[in-house]
């Protein structure tokens, strides 16, 4: 018999046997999942020629090595939806925060709801692509914990499994903007959690409400039902224990200084679906002042309603804003030329846009903000396919939503379309599942 031969060779980048699968997840930080002293990421292989012509080739590291299986280590495939390990913040400039063993610090870091919304929002801005083993440029993992982590301002990288030790449980009753519905799955830990943050109630029976999440393909904000999509039993709201409901710091471009006996703007927190306080009201007062009173009829209630985000629209547009700086949400710049009287008032010729339905421009088809049946299509990703479903959803036709509405048309899409066409009486042809200009209209129709 001839000696054994030994030669190197490299594993696929892919490999999905239980070695490589495990070092992809003990090992974030690594952009490859690997590092040069573990024998998979060597590419170290034994081959045994043999006379026989048998040959034998295992690249994995030996189950020997492997660490036990624990909150941070899954010995099996690699999952469907993973989220990564408790670690530090990731940078150019090394790894800052506490190792990912390291005690809990005895003080949390002290945040405002308001700042809570507000960093969730700049993922949103910005859609962070969704990934396990990725870090964006603030330091945090870019799957859902490391998401809740950076809006929470924690000095580290959490995971589902430690998050509820910076929160305390709460009541669905107690929901406010920056608590956080969770769902831990000690059964698949990598492959079944979900984290997402309350942003607040779209309506008055609280069965819906505004969700930011770190999703696949990208951060996130859509109207959800209680508690989510799937398993919505199993989640549970906590509050991070470091939150307070003063004003927030925020990082949004601050508006004029305010002068001796103006009003302060509240946060961000405290406007959009859900939100019911006396700052909308004070919000409705000013814009009725501005011109914009005949979007908001309801000038002086305190309820976050459609009328007072064109109301602030108008009021943007009428500034000469565009696109994401005339969103319908006010911010310290919209708040601040209020309060001080400053910038344009709303005419009444201005902000069409901002009347009602669907902002948009004219449309061949007719039928105002009707973008065409090319956009709904097998095979097509946009946003518009997102808008449909989030509007199926508040319409009361998302039953077939599993994940809930995104920007690639799919199947769900398809049906919910069907159900909605079919309960206006249509049958046939005109109940395919494919939005045509009328089915739009009826569909956004306020």
């Amino acid at each position: 018999m001839e000696p054994p031969v030994f030669e190197e060779i490299d594993p696929a980048g892919d490999c999905d046997c239980p070695g490589c699968a495990h070092w992809r997840r003990v090992l974030p930080q690594s952009r490859s999942g690997r590092f040069p002293g573990h024998p998979a990421a060597r590419g170290t292989a034994l081959v045994v020629a043999a006379v026989a012509s048998t040959t034998l080739a295992a690249h994995a590291a030996p189950a020997a090595v492997l660490p036990p299986a624990g909150p941070d280590v899954f010995a099996g495939e690699e999952p469907g939806t993973p989220q990564g390990p408790r670690s530090p913040l990731h940078g150019p400039g090394g790894q800052a925060g506490p190792p990912a063993g390291a005690e809990r610090p005895a003080r949390l870091p002290a945040t405002t709801r308001a700042d809570i919304i507000a960093r969730a929002r700049t993922w949103v801005t910005r859609k962070v692509p969704y990934g396990v083993t990725s870090y964006w440029s603030d330091g945090y993992r870019q799957d859902c914990s490391g998401y809740v982590s950076m809006a929470w301002g924690l000095p580290g990288n959490e995971w589902t499994g430690s998050l509820g030790d910076y929160a305390e449980r709460i009541t669905k009753a107690e929901l406010q903007p920056g608590d956080v519905l969770l769902y831990h799955n000690a059964g698949d830990p990598y492959g079944g959690s979900h984290v997402v943050l309350f942003g607040g109630w779209t309506d008055a029976s609280r069965s819906q409400y505004t969700a930011y999440e770190q999703t696949v393909p990208h951060t996130r904000r859509r109207t959800t039902p209680y508690a989510y999509w799937n398993n919505s039993s199993r989640y549970v709201p906590y509050r991070y224990k470091g939150v307070t409901d003063g004003a927030a710091r925020s990082t949004e471009a601050a508006g004029p200084p305010a002068a001796e006996g103006r009003i302060p703007f509240p946060g961000v927190a405290y406007f959009g679906p859900g939100a019911d306080n006396r700052h909308v009201a004070e919000l409705g007062r000013l814009l009725a002042g501005r011109g914009a009173g005949r979007f908001h009829p309801a000038a002086d209630g305190p309820r976050w309603t459609d009328g007072v985000r064109r109301a602030v629209r108008a009021f943007q547009e009428a500034q000469g804003w565009r696109g994401a700086a005339a969103d319908g949400l006010p911010g310290p710049l919209t708040w601040g030329l209020l309060v001080s009287g400053g910038g344009r008032d709303v005419h009444s010729g201005d902000s069409a846009s901002a009347a009602g339905g669907p902002p948009s421009g004219s449309s061949p088809h007719g039928v105002r903000g009707y973008p065409g049946r090319a956009l709904f299509r097998p095979g097509a990703v946009n946003d518009q396919v997102t808008r449909l479903g989030e509007q199926l959803v508040r319409k009361g036709f998302g039953r077939y939503y599993a994940d809930g509405p995104g920007p690639r048309w799919s199947e769900a899409d398809r049906r919910n379309v069907e159900a909605f066409q079919r309960a206006q009486g249509w049958r046939g042809g005109a109940a395919d599942g494919y939005p045509g200009p009328e089915t739009w209209r009826r569909l956004f129709l306020s």
